[in-house]
């Protein structure tokens, strides 16, 4: 991949909003909003937004007595993650819309190496963090999202022991939903986050129609946080949704001359996993993504009207973009 040679830039004035969607997170929030109120960039640039997806916890009230300054959205019902991030932008006043997962936990200098990158690099649309696990601090989970020409977004480096091994590749597809910045003009030309896509791999359709606008994403490696694993998710809410979004993603985005080149290798990595499933079969997981594959290609007539409106603004060719595949 493309290796950008990013120098730093004088100290920015960047005003950053950071976007916490939220979904009975109680138990995460205090390590969350503690450490976001120990960064070092200045707290006059920057605002906490919790997205309370109607919480049946404590969260919001918890929110309201110790942590004044955060504003709080509050959804009058449970509308997902896509939904809850855009409602987050909807209020935001940044240059950067800065989405954080609510189980996770920021080193100091997280915020300002995101600010540094983006002040650096003005066609990136995506700066993403480096995110490591919350119990192994020295193992990553994610340094930038990575595309297969088979359609699977990949998590570049998870499980990885991390020995600066991405840091000066800075090229990237995407940035995970977890802990990654926008640019404010490349989300409001995009539209944000498809809510129809409900939760999971909203980020890599982002990335998908980031990339077809001509915007790059860059990966910033001093842009730490640590996160837990599947903390408010997982298990067959998981399975199910990523098994229906990949390949609703890869209909509604991936250009047509790429899908017909790689249509084989999509075909057997979708084969693939449903054959895994299978042999799993007594885990409700493994049935769940069943399901979910089952449900993307009963959709996918419907995903195809949504296709035509992505690849009418498209501005770079299938060539370019399949220079970032994998």
């Amino acid at each position: 991949m493309t290796t950008f040679n990013l120098q730093p830039s004088t100290f920015s004035r960047l005003r950053a909003s950071i976007i916490i969607p939220n979904y009975n997170g109680l138990r995460f929030l205090a390590p969350c909003l503690d450490a976001l109120a120990a960064q070092s960039y200045p707290q006059e640039l920057t605002e906490v937004i919790l997205v309370d997806d109607a919480s049946t916890d404590d969260s919001v009230p918890f929110v309201q007595a110790n942590y004044a300054h955060v504003k709080i959205v509050r959804l009058a019902r449970n509308s997902g993650l896509a939904a809850g991030c855009n409602a987050g932008a909807c209020v935001a006043s940044g240059d950067l819309l800065v989405m954080l997962n609510n189980d996770t936990e920021a080193e100091s200098g997280w915020l300002a190496a995101l600010v540094e990158m983006a002040a650096a690099h003005p066609k990136a649309g995506t700066i993403a963090s480096k995110m490591l696990l919350f119990d192994r601090r020295d193992t990553l989970h994610n340094a930038g999202d990575v595309m297969g020409v088979d359609g699977i977004p990949h998590n570049r480096g998870v499980w990885e022991v991390d020995r600066g091994q991405y840091d000066d590749d800075r090229a990237i597809f995407g940035g995970c939903g977890g802990g990654v910045a926008y640019r404010r003009e490349a989300w409001a030309q995009a539209g944000g986050f498809d809510e129809r896509l409900f939760m999971y791999l909203e980020d890599v359709d982002l990335a998908w129609r980031l990339q077809l606008l001509g915007w790059v994403a860059v990966f910033a490696p001093a842009a730490r946080l640590y996160h837990h694993l599947s903390a408010t998710g997982g298990g067959k809410l998981a399975s199910f949704y990523v098994g229906r979004n990949t390949i609703w993603v890869i209909a509604k985005d991936m250009p047509g001359d790429l899908i017909r080149r790689h249509f084989g290798r999509i075909v057997k990595a979708q084969a693939q996993i449903g054959r895994d499933a299978l042999r799993a079969w007594r885990g409700d997981a493994a049935r769940a993504r069943l399901r979910g594959q089952l449900a993307g290609v009963v959709g996918l007539p419907r995903v195809l009207g949504w296709r035509r409106a992505v690849h009418a603004t498209r501005t770079v060719d299938s060539a370019a973009l399949e220079r970032l595949l994998q």
